[in-house]
């Protein structure tokens, strides 16, 4: 079982378990650890500890921030920038390929590709010239099917394999220090239909740490009534995290489903949760919250 996997079953554990408020001990156990090695490699990964981040998984909490995205949403859609000490949520812009390059398949681009780690597995990116045009997560025995899935989203493209650029490309895409927002913005580059365009730049203003229904993103790119057809184009979605189609969830406050499995959507909420809150915390302290780096 490597980092990830653990991390993954834990949250799953706590979210079934929260209201027994299990001890150190026990949660190490569940995962074949010491408790000592069990501390040391979740608080790498969430900055906290356990008994902290079990505060993030409670259902009242999920309700509660569905109630605190919507309105979340609508601010931003209308005054511009989300949330607090993200350098996805402050300078991340999307461009998207015009029809003509659609239809070439991709002809004349480069795409640089690799696998790398990050806080919530492996994972595949490509990037171009104008931005990163992929992100997934992979398991050892999904690696190929994802990078097929980058070929034939590019047919005439010219793919390089360069892992040490995928690594330093996922540091800047998973970093949670707020000094990262001092380096050049990342770009993203899509292929999509107009209204699946839409509905990702709407998801790019929905703040780290809140999460937003279907039917309120619908309302949002002006389709009310089509959360069908937002959730479908949410689905499409092929960058993921950087895109956070992850924050999309049911109206009943259900997580629901998510194309790279539903305990890697919970995991990305929760860590997310943490950082917002103690990026709100040190606001409220009149200073900036430590530098935290992302897990393995």
């Amino acid at each position: 079982m490597n980092d990830y996997r653990r991390i993954a079953e834990v949250i799953r554990y706590l979210d079934q378990h929260h209201t027994e408020q299990p001890e150190l001990a026990a949660l190490a156990d569940h995962v074949g650890l010491s408790p000592f090695h069990f501390h040391r490699l979740f608080a790498n990964w969430a900055a906290i500890t356990p008994k902290d981040f079990l505060q993030c998984l409670t259902v009242s909490h999920a309700k509660q921030l569905l109630r605190d995205g919507h309105s979340a949403l609508e601010v931003a859609l209308h005054a511009g920038l989300s949330g607090a000490g993200r350098l996805h949520d402050l300078c991340v812009t999307l461009e998207a390929a015009s029809p003509g390059e659609l239809k070439s398949g991709g002809a004349g681009l480069i795409i640089i590709y690799g696998f790398a780690d990050s806080p919530f597995g492996r994972c595949l990116i490509g990037e171009t010239g104008r931005g990163v045009c992929h992100l997934s997560f992979v398991d050892s025995s999904s690696e190929h099917d994802e990078l097929a899935a980058l070929e034939k989203c590019w047919p005439q493209a010219r793919f390089q394999r360069d892992d040490a650029a995928a690594g330093r490309l996922a540091d800047r895409v998973f970093t949670r220090s707020n000094d990262a927002i001092e380096q050049r913005p990342l770009r993203a580059f899509v292929g999509g239909t107009a209204f699946q365009v839409q509905v990702w730049r709407a998801l790019l203003h929905v703040p780290q740490g809140s999460l937003v229904s279907y039917g309120h993103l619908a309302a949002a790119v002006g389709k009310s009534g089509a959360s069908r057809a937002v959730g479908t184009a949410v689905g499409r979605n092929s960058i993921a995290y950087l895109i956070p189609c992850h924050r999309v969830i049911r109206e009943t406050g259900v997580i629901g489903d998510y194309r790279w499995g539903r305990d890697r959507k919970r995991a990305m909420l929760a860590w997310e949760s943490e950082a917002a809150t103690a990026a709100i915390q040190a606001k409220n302290r009149g200073r900036r919250p430590l530098p935290q780096q992302r897990g393995s």
